[in-house]
């Protein structure tokens, strides 16, 4: 594999490699590239010795030495070519070009872009004409119209993930503008929004007979999202066929490629519209639109073959903290291995993804039988101890009292969050997740299940 206009090899990290400059010319470029640290310019494979500590660095240094923020727009793999340890480092084309090194600011020292297989200084003419057409209407720039908001559901994701947010998170995740207001990045990560999810369920094959429309908005753009996965996972059915010699058992759409549409349809759709994600299920296939089409500067041709240009770099970010997105262009290419090209569907305003049901299958029109769940929680001994202390509404102090706990570390962790995230417990307080007098209740799923 030789280097071209979209991939680098670098021998080893080092203070005198100027990785910086080759990021920025990435950024910089219209497709974005890819560098390969531990192969040498021939092509040879030569490994690194501390792929953790070499992927620390390298996040530090781009996250640190570049503007705008790159955050949302790179990610560092590590893997294995010949029996050495590698690291990737995927950078996607910005959308606010120009990018620069910090120290030397928007000038031809600072300003790269790749031609060829090298990073070359941006002419100051280029400079100044990206800039002056540089995207300033993004989520990450315009302030929410509400500022009392609070972020407890997203504090909650991010400790199941042992990655507890301090007290400057949202300056750390890019939740501010530069004036210090929350923006409407963080306005949709919120535990309260007026954004409307929806899945809407027809009796046939158009719009006319609507059996079912459920609600999953007002809430974190997480929750909300993993909402629409468990509601359309439960909906993705596996559907039995006895034939004389085997029992053949296929679900109605590919669940992999089916996830990836779900989140690429919440992480890149256009908000600036306020008009959310719409999802529609029908007796023979399922739809997924999004607000928005190709991002300025991305071809029907370059998206197919996984070029990423993240259009909500903030939420992008985040959803791959949360490992909810493995890394930056793998979704497009997962669909296309199941659902061919002519599934993705483009207008002016909006990218429709439209999947087939297999072949011979059709959607079931009423609800999914109870025996056929495929979202109740299985539960920790932990949470079954929780559950079955809650014979009224409590108080946290009151819960780990019943249940013998002293470290509330330990508790919130292993006891309350799972609990609270597997919707079996709720507040009695939701719009004020941090009250004082907040207490916590069973839900109709919690008794359900406390049943059982």
């Amino acid at each position: 594999m030789p280097e071209t206009n979209r991939i680098e090899f670098k021998t080893e990290l080092t203070k005198d490699l100027d990785l910086e400059k080759e990021v920025v010319a990435f950024l910089n470029y219209r497709e974005g590239g890819l560098i390969y640290i531990g192969i040498d310019k021939t092509g040879k494979v030569l490994g690194i010795s501390d792929t953790d500590g070499d992927a620390l660095k390298i996040k530090d240094r781009i996250k640190n030495n570049i503007a705008p923020s790159a955050m949302g727009l790179f990610d560092v793999v590590a893997e294995e070519s010949e029996d050495k340890e590698i690291l990737k480092v995927i950078v996607a084309s910005g959308s606010e070009k120009p990018y620069f090194k910090k120290k030397y600011g928007m000038t031809e020292k600072g300003c790269y872009i790749r031609i060829g297989t090298a990073a070359e200084p941006m002419p100051q003419a280029m400079i100044d004409k990206l800039f002056a057409s540089r995207t300033r209407n993004s989520i990450g720039k315009i302030k929410a119209h509400r500022q009392d908001l609070s972020f407890e559901q997203l504090r909650i994701y991010y400790e199941e993930r042992k990655k507890p947010l301090n007290k400057q998170f949202k300056k750390n995740l890019e939740l501010l503008t530069e004036d210090g207001s929350i923006n409407y990045a963080g306005y949709l990560l919120a535990d309260e929004n007026n954004l409307s999810i929806k899945i809407a369920k027809y009796s046939g094959e158009n719009r006319v007979d609507l059996i079912e429309n459920n609600e999953y908005g007002y809430c974190s753009l997480i929750k909300a999202t993993k909402s629409v996965l468990d509601k359309i996972e439960l909906e993705n059915r596996t559907a039995a066929t006895i034939t004389a010699k085997e029992r053949k058992e296929q679900r109605l759409w590919n669940a992999i490629a089916l996830r990836e549409a779900i989140i690429n349809a919440f992480v890149h759709n256009d908000y600036t519209r306020e008009i959310p994600p719409k999802f529609e299920i029908f007796a023979d296939r399922i739809e997924i639109t999004s607000a928005g089409s190709l991002p300025e500067g991305l071809s029907r041709e370059e998206f197919f073959e996984g070029y990423s240009i993240p259009r909500n770099k903030e939420l992008m970010r985040i959803y791959k903290d949360l490992e909810m997105v493995e890394q930056l262009g793998s979704g497009i290419p997962r669909i296309l291995e199941t659902y061919g090209k002519e599934c993705f569907h483009f207008s002016e305003n909006f990218l429709r993804m439209v999947f087939p049901c297999r072949s011979g299958m059709r959607v079931p029109a009423g609800k999914p039988p109870q025996d056929t769940l495929q979202d109740t929680p299985q539960v920790t001994p932990q949470v079954e101890g929780l559950l079955a202390v809650m014979d009224k509404d409590l108080s946290r102090v009151e819960i780990q009292e019943k249940l013998g706990l002293s470290d509330k570390k330990n508790f919130k962790e292993n006891y309350l969050s799972p609990a609270l995230e597997d919707e079996l417990i709720e507040m009695t307080i939701p719009e004020k997740p941090s009250s004082r007098h907040q207490k916590y209740r069973l839900t109709q799923k919690g008794k359900a299940l406390l049943s059982q």
